[in-house]
């Protein structure tokens, strides 16, 4: 029993230092930003706090076009990936059609093969139809997600049969099926890519980077590249840690606020067969 209690302590012990490293560079970013304009990155500053930088900062560069563009271009993606993988989620576990396995299979490569291999193939495709320097240039790689057709596959298979068939007998048609039977069964699922895709969604680089050449498309990760390398950042941490704030801020307020629904979703989400 004495065991039992002291492997338990070591791991809470381990988990709260775990804790606190992760939430040392977050804390540092926090006191940088919120303390007087410096060059240095101070752990302990002794300065008092001030939200001129933040200020500075919203003022200096079009952060209020960053986000008005980040919010489209995260919302957006979603509701169509949402519908996109719903339905091909659907076909994949209930309807039987010639070339099924080869769609699965291909999906799964669409998991493994990382989303920078096809990021020159992507570009030139734009580029010949035009969409280089858009908001749905950016989106239009995404519009469908191999891992939200996955996990709701998955969970659409644990649904029993009858009570789609139940639901047909009494009228319903295909997506009133959809919608009323299988939607509510898979909240797990849609939650945990939700978080997924909002998150890669809000912190992609790479991609708008290449695409976007002006300030009316470009995603808040853009500016904040493009803020820290102009001279309105002053060469000082405090200013690139200020917009650095501004960025990470709306999802850390996310995640704190919503933790417990986001840690179910991920529990309640394991693939079945």
């Amino acid at each position: 029993m004495n065991r039992q209690k002291t492997v338990s302590a070591l791991l809470t012990a381990l988990s709260v230092l775990l804790a606190l490293i992760w939430l040392a560079p977050l804390y540092w970013l926090v006191m940088t930003a919120l303390t007087k304009t410096t060059f240095n990155m101070s752990f302990f500053p002794s300065s008092p706090f001030t939200f001129e930088n933040i200020q500075y900062v919203w003022h200096a560069v079009p952060f209020g076009q960053y986000y008005l563009n980040t919010i489209i271009l995260v919302v957006v993606t979603f509701l169509i990936q949402f519908l996109t993988s719903t339905m091909a989620a659907y076909s994949l576990a209930f309807l039987n059609f010639r070339g099924k396995a080869l769609v699965i299979v291909v999906i799964f490569m669409q998991i493994i093969i990382p989303n920078d291999v096809l990021i020159i193939p992507n570009y030139l495709t734009l580029s010949e139809i035009g969409l280089i320097d858009t908001k749905f240039g950016i989106m239009i790689p995404f519009l469908g997600s191999a891992m939200a057709i996955f996990l709701l596959r998955q969970h659409f298979k644990t649904v029993p049969r009858a009570f789609g068939e139940a639901a047909k007998i009494d009228g319903a048609n295909l997506w009133q099926i959809i919608w009323r039977v299988y939607m509510p069964c898979a909240k797990p699922a849609y939650m945990s890519f939700a978080v997924i895709s909002v998150s890669y969604h809000w912190n992609n680089y790479l991609w708008p980077l290449i695409v976007t050449r002006s300030p009316q498309n470009r995603p808040l990760t853009v500016g904040l590249a493009i803020f820290a390398k102009s001279k309105e950042a002053d060469m000082q941490w405090s200013n690139v840690c200020a917009a650095t704030l501004i960025i990470i801020l709306p999802l850390l307020l996310a995640f704190f606020i919503m933790q417990r629904h986001f840690m179910n979703s991920f529990v309640s989400a394991g693939i079945k067969e």
